[in-house]
């Protein structure tokens, strides 16, 4: 009896010390206490939680797929910036030539990122994940990165450019205004984060893909081939990016430089949520984006930013796997 109620209690502790619960508490209390002494309109701060929840989602797609390359292959991929310039100039390629719908072309980019990212994987990547190096990939991604931003500043000049889409406007959500794009990107968020959940828990990939990220070598002794499985990451990562450069592209600016606002937000991000976890990755993204977004209240221009990296280093210095990395 002492046993069974003993279990009970430590299964209620489990479930009360889950990071989930913890955050959502935590975010809750304090978005509570900005509206009660916080000393600004209720109107406002709604504008800004919404905004904040959205601008979330859309951190949360970038951020995905650079968990899933930084977690697995541990690759500080500095290209992911321009992975993303790259897709959303794809998408803008497909909607200003043949006049493709935007999102139809967001779902044609989707497979030429896959298989991009196998290639950087194998052909370029491989050798040096597989002999352990750290500064390698490093320095392939710097100049990856540099090599993409200048082809597509050479084929597309530095000219802003921008896409339209089917779904403009806006409507009300809970008295703030909500833009139907934005609404898109958060609910693109929310599926390809539960589409690679599903995928790493339930299939024979995610499996190999969680074994690998575990014990690169244990995996190859038990018949995993570990240089497929780096490949196929790094083709999912970009893949990801695909779908984040596509869902952003009808309220982003298109320049060659645009992606790389997002790289070290998305890192933050990424060091947050725990490394090579996708629900880490989608929690993150939201917590950072109503953070500068209500931060920006108190702290507006620039100044947000000092609360996400203040609120980034709190969170280390609590919990230094991340909020869902594992110990």
């Amino acid at each position: 009896m002492t046993d069974t109620s003993t279990g009970q209690q430590a299964q209620i502790l489990r479930v009360s010390t889950h990071p989930t619960t913890v955050v959502a508490v935590t975010v809750v209390l304090l978005l509570a206490a900005v509206y009660v002494v916080g000393g600004k309109d209720s109107g406002l701060v709604t504008q800004s939680i919404v905004t904040g929840v959205l601008l979330g989602g859309v951190y949360a797609l970038v951020s995905i797929g650079l968990t899933l390359i930084f977690g697995v292959l541990g690759v500080v991929n500095f290209a992911q910036g321009s992975m993303l310039t790259m897709s959303m100039y794809i998408v803008y390629a497909l909607v200003a030539g043949p006049g493709i719908p935007v999102y139809v072309a967001t779902l044609l980019a989707i497979p030429v990122m896959f298989m991009f990212g196998m290639f950087v994987q194998q052909f370029l990547l491989n050798r040096l994940t597989s002999t352990g190096s750290h500064e390698g990939p490093l320095l392939v991604t710097l100049g990856l990165q540099l090599l993409i931003a200048n082809v597509l500043l050479m084929i597309f000049s530095g000219r802003p450019k921008s896409v339209g889409t089917p779904f403009d406007g806006s409507f009300d959500m809970f008295g703030a205004i909500a833009s139907y794009s934005r609404v898109i990107a958060f609910v693109g968020a929310v599926l390809v984060g539960i589409a690679l959940t599903l995928v790493l828990r339930r299939t024979s990939l995610g499996l190999s893909i969680r074994a690998v990220a575990a014990n690169a070598q244990g995996a190859a002794l038990v018949g995993v081939n570990v240089r497929r499985v780096y490949a196929l990451t790094f083709g999912i990562g970009a893949a990801s990016v695909a779908v984040a450069g596509g869902l952003m592209t009808p309220f982003t600016s298109l320049t060659p430089s645009v992606g790389e606002q997002f790289t070290i937000l998305a890192f933050v991000i990424v060091v947050l949520g725990g490394l090579g976890s996708v629900l880490g990755a989608t929690i993150g993204g939201l917590i950072i984006g109503l953070v500068q977004t209500v931060g920006a209240l108190y702290l507006p221009g620039t100044g947000s930013l000092i609360l996400v990296f203040a609120v980034f280093v709190v969170v280390l210095f609590l919990r230094p796997q991340g909020l869902y990395g594992a110990k």
